[in-house]
């Protein structure tokens, strides 16, 4: 069993030490929680359960505390993967949800599984998910002073290895900060979140570059074609670089192999197998 987690980038875990701290313990307890939860659960529930925790706490870019778009209005995206029946839900750009990564789940055994904006938020209601205003102080505070402008802004997502071996990724973002209204980022895509049989990835980083180079289902094809998580890993991010892209991806193959790999040393991570891994 083996679990890993990313809180995306952030421009002040390299320059802000307390809320670098505040990240690496928020993290740290997080999961270990979600290695906790996994011992009883499967893969796919863990990571629901793991990025829900995450999408609460406001320090990540995600649920609770997300960027605010160029309109001033908060837009979520999430996407939810099973590896053992392959199937693949997410929600974009849905407002007013706590926890856009638990109405994926919802949707994971729908016909339409992938819903947008006002159907999205619509689907949310008729399954009891309450209102929900994920707009934080400092966010507002933020938006008004335009300081978004010059931060690269994270994403979180958790992926597990369940005692079946059994994989699944789970990815949650409030997006990058004021962006064009309803802009649709990898976190709902294949590109940004997939799993199968044999690895299981979630990205961060900036959208667009992960989209053009379908970065976490190129990993994941690379590992089901027979190579390690850590060769199809680099030679992706190989690919990445002649576009000059950006990202970080958090990945455990079927075999147990744990990675990450980033175009920076600002993605914030951790992972767990009985013993704690931290970076921040």
């Amino acid at each position: 069993m083996k679990v890993i987690i990313h809180g995306g980038f952030f421009s002040e875990s390299g320059t802000n030490q307390e809320t670098k701290k505040a990240k690496q313990d928020a993290l740290a307890a997080i999961v270990s929680e979600a290695y906790t939860y996994l011992k009883g659960h499967t893969a796919l529930e863990t990571v629901v359960y793991t990025v829900s925790l995450l999408e609460d706490n406001e320090l990540f870019n995600a649920g609770l505390g997300s960027q605010i778009q160029s309109d001033g209005k908060v837009r979520l995206s999430a996407s939810l993967m099973d590896g053992k029946t392959q199937r693949f839900s997410g929600v974009i750009n849905i407002e007013n949800v706590k926890n856009p990564v638990q109405v994926s789940e919802k949707l994971l055994a729908c016909a339409d599984r992938v819903l947008s904006g006002s159907g999205a938020a619509a689907f949310a209601l008729d399954h009891g998910f309450e209102y929900f205003d994920p707009i934080t102080t400092q966010r507002q505070a933020e938006y008004e002073a335009k300081l978004n402008q010059q931060e690269r802004k994270g994403t979180v997502g958790c992926v597990a290895l369940d005692q079946d071996g059994n994989l699944a990724a789970a990815t949650s973002t409030g997006g990058k900060g004021f962006e064009i209204p309803c802009r649709v980022s990898d976190s709902a895509t294949v590109a940004g979140n997939f799993a199968n049989n044999f690895a299981a990835i979630s990205c961060t980083g900036v959208g667009e570059d992960i989209v053009n180079t379908a970065l976490a289902a190129k990993i994941v094809t690379r590992v089901t074609d027979g190579f390690t998580l850590k060769e199809a890993t680099e030679r992706s991010f190989n690919e990445l670089k002649t576009i000059d892209g950006f990202a970080g991806v958090i990945g455990i193959s079927a075999t147990g192999e744990v990675y990450h790999q980033d175009s920076h040393p600002y993605m914030v991570w951790a992972s767990f197998d009985g013993s704690l891994q931290l970076f921040a």
